[in-house]
């Protein structure tokens, strides 16, 4: 299952750290974020209120998942109210690409101070703990769209495709209501029954039917990561698929022997040989840079040793 939260660094010209204001959210207490405002009536809103004491928990723990864009503003800035609506409107459209999160900035010194805010309002970007510049000011919709698609590329790169849950649901007469917490889903049970059998192949195949008709389901999506992985390595000869991993220009090979450097524990080493492939270039790049992801949803997008690949991976594609 998925390891703890992370706050490792994002490797990106102009990225801030943010370990100071993940240690001062952890001295104070305080109410979890608040829905913010700009939903659509009837709709589900990826728009979140957030307070200085809340923002570790709000926007930098849930970076390792999916991308958050940041909206710094002030109540005092009446044009802000432009650019707060316009980046709702990119937020919702998105449906859960990315997170918005908004913070005032009168209400938060010190992530001013941390941040060392320069104009108001601001906006940035949060990607696996690290904070991206975007821009500062008022702009139009249109720029904002196109920062905002800048910061989706960044994280398809990165091999970042996990989804933001909706923050909660506006009624037409504007009262906020709760999301309902996700419940035991039945739709696993085959799944979950194959996999106690020792048939990782038709568990594999069964997230895969349930992806099918949702393909951001999340939970299914690491449990077909999870049991293709198995389900390859148990048909694989240890001694004989190392023995053929020898020669480097075998890609297959190197497929084989990092699936069973995984199963046996050995993170590193498995992605290591799969960033090898891919730094190599070549036809086969793209098939070892498919498999190196398959491997990240395996151990989970929050695993430092996920993150740090992930910024090799980042790096020898571009």
């Amino acid at each position: 299952m998925m390891a703890s939260m992370s706050t490792s660094s994002f490797s990106r010209p102009g990225a801030i750290d943010l370990s100071s204001l993940t240690a001062r959210a952890k001295a104070a207490a305080a109410p979890p974020g608040a829905p913010a405002p700009g939903v659509p009536a009837g709709g589900p809103s990826y728009v979140l209120e957030s307070s200085e004491q809340t923002f570790e928990g709000d926007a930098i723990r849930p970076s390792t998942q999916h991308p958050v864009v940041v909206e710094l503003y002030s109540p005092r800035v009446a044009t802000g109210a432009q650019l707060s609506e316009a980046l709702a409107a990119v937020a919702n459209a998105a449906e859960g690409r990315f997170l918005l999160v908004r913070l005032n900035v009168d209400a938060a010194p010190g992530i001013v101070s941390a941040l060392q805010l320069q104009a108001v309002p601001t906006v940035l970007a949060i990607i696996s703990g690290q904070a991206v510049p975007l821009f500062q000011g008022v702009l139009p919709l249109d720029q904002v769209q196109a920062a905002v698609d800048q910061v989706l590329k960044t994280a398809i790169a990165n091999g970042m495709v996990g989804r933001a849950q909706p923050v909660a649901a506006r009624s037409a007469d504007g009262v906020q209501g709760d999301v309902d917490e996700d419940q035991p889903d039945p739709r696993f049970a085959a799944a979950d029954e194959a996999l106690a059998a020792g048939d990782f192949a038709a568990a594999r195949d069964e997230f895969d039917r349930l992806l099918r008709a949702n393909p951001n389901d999340a939970e299914a999506a690491l449990g077909k990561a999870q049991a293709g992985l198995f389900a390859r390595a148990s048909v694989l000869d240890p001694d004989a698929t190392l023995a053929r991993a020898a020669d480097l220009a075998d890609v297959s090979a190197q497929l084989d022997a990092a699936d069973l450097e995984l199963v046996n524990g050995s993170v590193e080493a498995a992605f290591d040989r799969l960033l090898a492939v891919v730094r190599r270039g070549g036809a086969d790049r793209d098939t070892a840079r498919v498999r190196l992801l398959e491997l990240f949803e395996t151990v989970g997008p929050s695993d430092p040793r996920v993150l740090a690949a992930r910024r090799s991976l980042m790096a020898a594609l571009f």
